[in-house]
């Protein structure tokens, strides 16, 4: 239903309002050009395939597709590919996917997201694709990673980039048998099948020369229902027997109309009473005489009272004995169902081999939970117990029977090839006894996905507290520096400590978390690996996250102790100049914090990028030699790195030379003490062993150095 005198179709497109061509026919920011009976949204100029008014979708092509080229006689060829939005219009996350096609090839998708505080927030997503040989690329790939990958969409997208970078390689007769060029691009989920003649050859460009499909989501306005009745007029629910819905993932809400109506809620009298005679699937509703309130509808076909009453009295006793029966008897149904399905979930996610583990072994440190364990602790896992979210599960915050806080992690896949693996490194993983990473309490198995159960972390990510302490003051430059130490003890004894070592394999400050006491606790090991003793670790997919993979894992697929070095070199990085990994410096396109910083280094421009808060006078000496070692940690040579015993050490030497710096400046830290409050100083300097086990103590006659 368009507006009454304007058009309602564009070719064979429906255009109902708040969509509409020309002057008044559309809701300021809906309009749509007809040009060649073809309809485009005049916001951005893409083409409208379809408008649902029920979903609050509209399906457009997406031209824009990314690609990348290298021609034999060194010319190549680059081109972006980004859309921007009107601040009404989304990208559907669960419509569309990113894909990317090509050899060597990283596609990715760089853009913006509104969150229902309506702030905008930067997303990053990925995809790698690689290519062995000719015969390894084939129609059955999917688009699994073999010339073609694929991942979804982090977040309702407000506008956004695409680009396809090579990963660097040897280029030989192998490569050379395929395409020059690589893609990158945004479609709806199904409507892209991949063939293998797009990697060997050009023809791709040529046959989707207009794009693909995509999903839009779209909003009336961009309050919520309650501010959108408090402005009156402006509401856009203005028929009658129209309700307003707020949009679940963002800000904003859209019309629908009404239990029993059906039309368009954004017009005046455009939800209409449905006739439900003529509608046989559509249950009954309550009417008077007639079977809508309009007077001129059929009848209903009245029952006589007495009748109807004998009926009822006569068959109520079997109807009711009929019901009970059929529920008992299915819910005994679904009960056996159930057990059943748990059990073979046991099996299957390594149960009987996990307890027979447990009992050979006596380990006595790992607890085998209920699935109805884990929803009672974490409320049926509410979304308002959700603490951390990642590429590899959700974790939420749960309450044991015993008031014990945990934090629950449901992983996203399992793979069923790896059960022994699985269980192995859930023993390990139990054993593991060290103050800075989080200790493993327990694992569910009678789940499709297994869940562990970790002690619970309550002062969240060192990721927050560098570069989200709203309205506080930065941290000071030794609690930087312990946190580094901490972190990097932790990694040294998963290196070193067990009969097979264990490589973490996503270091990043997300996944190192802080305790009550903002002593460093190191999580999140989805993507870790047991590597026999002096070998490494051949990924067929590299994990990880933009910005602290190590580059000689990316193009050779070797999985290291060295590689968490170089992630833990960007965290360092972050310590020290108080910027995230990927960052953007002004307007400018998003930079590399590795590359950034290695520059500054070779520059000698150190000083440009270190966070002006730790930068002070006698502090440079110790500042360079942190920046040297983390340019050491960096290096794309994993043999030139240092070990992460390494580390620490020179961590802890560190701090101690700060330490005694501070003794030698007594009077100066006593003028601090004497003004500045208690909040002040504990950023400044750790207070004592009680809330910084490796900190210094302020003492009425001095400062005591870290042990």
């Amino acid at each position: 239903m368009a507006r009454p005198g304007c058009p309602d179709r564009c070719g064979n497109v429906s255009i109902p309002y708040p969509f509409g061509t020309g002057k008044g026919c559309f809701q300021e920011p809906f309009s749509v050009t007809c040009n060649e009976s073809r309809a485009y949204l005049a916001s951005t100029g893409v083409r409208v395939l379809d408008i649902n008014l029920t979903f609050g979708e509209v399906r457009v092509q997406n031209p824009k597709i990314a690609s990348q080229c290298n021609y034999t006689n060194g010319t190549n060829s680059t081109s972006l590919a980004g859309l921007s939005l009107d601040p009404f219009h989304t990208v559907s996350n669960t419509k569309n996917k990113l894909i990317s096609i090509g050899c060597s090839m990283l596609g990715m998708i760089v853009g913006v997201t509104k969150g229902k505080n309506q702030l905008e927030l930067p997303i990053v997503n990925s995809c790698f694709s690689y290519c062995t040989d000719a015969s390894s690329v084939d129609d059955s790939t999917e688009c699994a990673g073999m010339g073609c990958c694929q991942t979804p969409l982090p977040g309702n997208i407000s506008s956004f980039n695409t680009t396809s970078t090579p990963v660097p390689t040897v280029y030989n007769a192998t490569i050379q048998s395929f395409s020059p060029c690589s893609y990158s691009f945004i479609a709806e989920v199904d409507s892209f099948k991949f063939d293998r003649s797009y990697a060997s050859s050009t023809n791709f460009r040529t046959k989707y020369t207009e794009g693909f499909p995509l999903v839009l989501d779209w909003v009336v306005g961009n309050g919520s229902c309650s501010e959108a009745t408090r402005i009156g007029s402006q509401n856009a629910c203005q028929a009658v027997n129209s309700e307003c819905i707020n949009v679940s993932n963002g800000p904003g809400y859209r019309c629908n109309c009404a239990q029993g109506y059906a039309g368009n809620p954004y017009l005046q009298g455009g939800c209409r009473d449905i006739n439900e005679c003529e509608h046989p699937n559509m249950p009954l509703y309550p009417c008077k005489g007639f079977r809508s309130d309009d007077p001129k509808s059929i009848p209903c076909v009245r029952a006589d009272s007495n009748k109807a009453l004998k009926v009822a009295l006569g068959t109520s006793a079997g109807v009711v004995f009929l019901i009970v029966c059929v529920f008992a008897l299915r819910a005994e149904y679904q009960k056996r169902k159930l057990a059943k399905e748990k059990e073979r979930f046991f099996e299957q996610n390594g149960g009987q081999i996990l307890y027979h583990e447990i009992m050979s072994k006596q380990v006595d440190t790992l607890k085998i939970f209920t699935q109805e364990d884990l929803k009672k602790a974490t409320s049926g896992f509410d979304e308002s117990r959700e603490v951390g979210k990642g590429g590899h599960g959700t974790v939420y915050k749960g309450i044991l029977k015993d008031s014990k806080e945990v934090a629950v992690k449901r992983s996203k896949i399992m793979n069923v090839a790896e059960t022994d693996e699985f269980v192995h490194e859930i023993i390990i993983l139990s054993q593991i006894n060290h103050r800075n990473v989080v200790r493993l309490l327990g694992c569910c198995l009678e789940v499709e996905v297994p869940m562990l159960v970790y002690e619970f972390i309550p002062n969240g990510t060192l990721f927050q507290f560098i570069h989200r302490n709203y309205g506080s003051p930065p941290p000071s430059l030794d609690t930087r520096l312990r946190v580094a130490q901490e972190s990097a003890e932790a990694l040294a004894y998963l290196h070193l400590s067990m009969n097979q070592p264990i490589v973490h394999g996503d270091v990043k400050s997300m996944n190192i978390l802080l305790d009550e006491n903002y002593m460093a606790k190191v999580t999140d090991f989805g993507a870790s690996r047991m590597l026999p003793k002096d070998e490494v670790q051949f990924m067929t997919l590299v994990q990880g996250t933009m910005g602290y993979l190590d580059p000689e894992y990316m193009q050779e697929r070797k999985l290291t102790e060295k590689s968490d070095v170089y992630s833990f070199g960007v965290v360092l990085l972050e310590l020290i100049t108080g910027k995230t990994a990927i960052y953007h410096d002004g307007p400018k396109e998003a930079k590399n914090l590795a590359s950034s910083f290695l520059l500054a280094m070779k520059d000698g421009s150190l000083d440009d990028i270190l966070d002006a808060s730790i930068v002070g006078d006698g502090m440079e000496t110790l500042l360079g030699e942190v920046a040297e070692m983390a340019s050491m940690c960096l290096s794309t040579r994993g043999k030139e790195r240092p070990s992460m015993t390494q580390v620490a050490d020179k961590l802890k030497a560190l701090r101690s030379t700060w330490m005694e710096k501070l003794v030698l400046e007594h009077g100066k830290i006593d003028r601090l003490v004497a003004g500045s409050s208690p909040a002040d100083l504990m950023l400044c300097v750790p207070p004592s062993p009680s809330v910084f086990s490796t900190g210094a103590q302020i003492s009425e006659v001095g400062i005591e150095t870290p042990r």
